[in-house]
């Protein structure tokens, strides 16, 4: 299965020269992690990792040194060569607290080796060199059948962050957390991931195609509790997955990550400003989340003209309900916003001075709008 056709010609390069460099000193060589089932999927890979075996992490080390890759985690036998991270294959015991907390040792068996591993669809192997796959847990399946499911319990116990990584792969991939799974998940105490992680594990969930299953398992696991201590009720619940399943596909690429916070947090009743410090959410968040007035019906002309007096219709989150954009070209307030023939400059001219100034014109923009 040479599913390394399916690489980008700069990673394929890359790649190559790893391949090239390696098959003189051992013959055992193996892409591993999200990278075998993105290429399996036939999806953009952006990255690779390759675990090397039959190497001793001394000797290791001068070669990656020959190679001009740098280490990265040489604790964990990690070096960089570009786009690709090859390692050292490694069993992980949990020895304290936190999803780092773990102690490393070098393993020699593949099957050990990928047992480490979160979900099955991640635990698969591709030998560089022949291009055979090694598949020990199901993960052909668990595409095939676009479920997530964890390899092994109680490695996956030992990182609470896989809750989070669990729903943010089924919100990408729009695939289904099968129950063993789920169940174990649901028990799963996230209070010694730090609000960096969680943040950059629920950013991930922004950007996907089917948030409906993100909102979906963040309600079943009580992770608006756990994480925001935000309770939803089952009908309004019901209705945002619609919305977003409905919706999601009409979102302006540019905010793009900001569209799920905005409609959770007002259909659900949620404090987004509690929910964004919960998150130690960046400040464009904060920025661009503020203030963004939402509609539960219809927009009227009237009330796009009134966003539009402070932001264009094509910066506004609530820009994706249908229709929208078309009536604010035709209004002339996708772009630009509305001024209603209103000039700053009379307003100072007529003796308004500093934030006088501003609000005399909006409530003069206004006035044009309802008159």
């Amino acid at each position: 299965m040479n599913l390394i056709k399916n690489l980008s010609p700069h990673l394929k390069t890359q790649f190559e020269q790893v391949q090239n460099f390696l098959k003189n000193h051992t013959k055992r060589a193996y892409l591993v992690g999200g990278g075998v089932r993105d290429l399996v999927m036939v999806r953009v890979l952006k990255d690779l990792d390759i675990e090397v075996y039959d190497i001793d992490d001394v000797h290791f080390d001068k070669l990656m040194k020959r190679l001009g890759a740098k280490g990265v985690g040489k604790s964990f036998f990690v070096y960089k060569f570009g786009d690709i991270d090859i390692s050292l294959p490694r069993q992980e015991k949990k020895n304290g607290i936190g999803h780092r907390a773990f102690e490393v040792e070098l393993c020699d068996d593949e099957k050990e080796a990928s047992k480490r591993r979160d979900f099955t669809m991640n635990a698969m192997m591709l030998d560089i060199f022949d291009f055979k796959l090694l598949d020990f847990y199901g993960g052909l399946k668990s595409i095939e059948n676009k479920t997530i499911s964890l390899v092994d319990e109680t490695s996956f116990k030992d990182d609470s962050l896989r809750v989070l990584r669990a729903v943010q792969f089924s919100s990408r991939l729009g695939f289904k957390i099968d129950e063993k799974t789920l169940k174990i998940m649901y028990k799963i105490s996230l209070k010694d991931l730090s609000k960096t992680r969680i943040f950059w594990e629920l950013e991930k969930l922004f950007y996907a195609s089917y948030l409906h299953f993100g909102l979906y398992y963040m309600y079943k696991l009580n992770l608006f509790e756990k994480l925001f201590t935000c309770r939803a009720k089952n009908e309004l619940f019901y209705s945002c997955a619609k919305e977003l399943k409905k919706v999601r596909k009409s979102f302006e690429k540019s905010l793009s990550p900001y569209y799920f916070l905005y409609i959770i947090s007002n259909m659900l009743n949620f404090d987004l400003t509690k929910i964004l410090k919960d998150i130690d959410a960046p400040r464009a968040y904060n920025k661009i989340l503020k203030n963004q007035p939402f509609f539960m019906a219809d927009v009227s002309d009237g009330e796009l003209k009134k966003i539009a007096i402070d932001t264009p219709i094509k910066k506004w989150l609530g820009n994706y309900k249908n229709g929208i954009k078309d009536r604010a070209k035709e209004l002339g307030i996708w772009d630009n916003n509305f001024d209603g023939g209103i000039k700053i400059a009379d307003v100072i001219s007529d003796g308004f001075e500093k934030d006088e100034i501003k609000k005399e014109y909006k409530r003069r923009v206004l006035k044009v709008i309802y008159v």
